[in-house]
C-alpha cells in the first residue's frame, strides 16, 4: 500500500476515518474553488458527507478496485489524489486529484501524482494511466502535461457539473513511457 514520505514537505496515505473533519474542513474552506471543477462539492454539506466518502474509499481499497490517497503539506491535510478505478484485467487505471487553492503553485500535487504514478507503475503492475481534465482547467491540465502524458483527445459533454457540460481532455501515460515523466 502506498504510504510515504515524498521529500520532508510532503506525504501519501490512504484515506482513513480519522482524516473525514480534516478533509470536510478542507472542502468548505475551498467550497468556491472546487464547485469550478468538481461535480460533488455541493452534495458534500457536513463532516457525516465526507466520513461516508471515506468509508467508500477504504472499502474499495480493501476490495483493490480503487485507491484514494491523503495528500499532506507540512503535515496539514491538503487534498485528495484517488485512482478513481483500477481495471484489472487491462491493468490501468484513472486519477483525479484535488488540492487547496492557497497551496497550488508550490509543485505538491505533481509531486504526489510523480510518486504514486511511480507506485502505480513499478509496485502494482499497471500499464496504463489515465488523467481526465476539463479543457478550461489549466492548473489541472498542467499537471498530466508537465509529466509527459500524451493528449489523447477530447471528449465533448463528458461531465455534467451543475449547469452545463464541459469537455474532457483524456491524458495517456504507458509503463514502458514513464521515465520520461520522471
Amino acid at each position: 500500500m502506498l504510504n510515504r514520505i515524498i521529500d520532508g514537505e510532503i506525504s501519501l496515505k490512504p484515506v482513513e476515518a480519522q482524516d473525514s473533519e480534516s478533509i470536510f474542513a478542507l472542502t468548505a474552506a475551498n467550497r468556491l474553488y472546487l464547485r469550478n471543477w468538481l461535480p460533488w462539492v455541493d452534495s458534500t454539506k457536513s463532516v457525516e458527507d465526507t466520513r461516508k466518502f471515506v468509508e467508500a474509499c477504504m472499502a474499495q481499497c480493501e476490495q483493490r478496485a480503487a485507491l484514494h490517497l491523503c495528500i499532506r503539506y507540512r503535515g496539514e491535510v491538503a487534498g485528495i489524489l484517488g485512482f478513481h478505478y483500477f481495471d484489472w484485467p487491462n491493468r490501468s487505471a484513472s486519477i483525479g486529484y484535488w488540492l487547496s487553492e492557497h497551496l497550488q503553485g508550490k509543485g505538491i500535487m505533481t509531486r504526489s501524482c510523480r510518486e504514486a504514478i511511480e507506485f502505480a507503475f513499478n509496485e502494482m503492475g499497471l500499464n496504463r494511466i489515465e488523467i481526465r481534465c476539463a479543457v478550461q482547467n489549466v492548473r489541472s491540465r498542467a499537471i498530466p502535461e508537465r509529466m509527459h502524458f500524451t493528449n489523447e483527445g477530447t471528449v465533448r459533454d463528458a461531465e455534467w457539473l451543475y449547469d452545463r457540460f464541459v469537455d474532457l481532455i483524456i491524458y495517456g501515460m504507458l509503463a514502458r513511457q514513464w521515465p520520461a515523466g520522471r
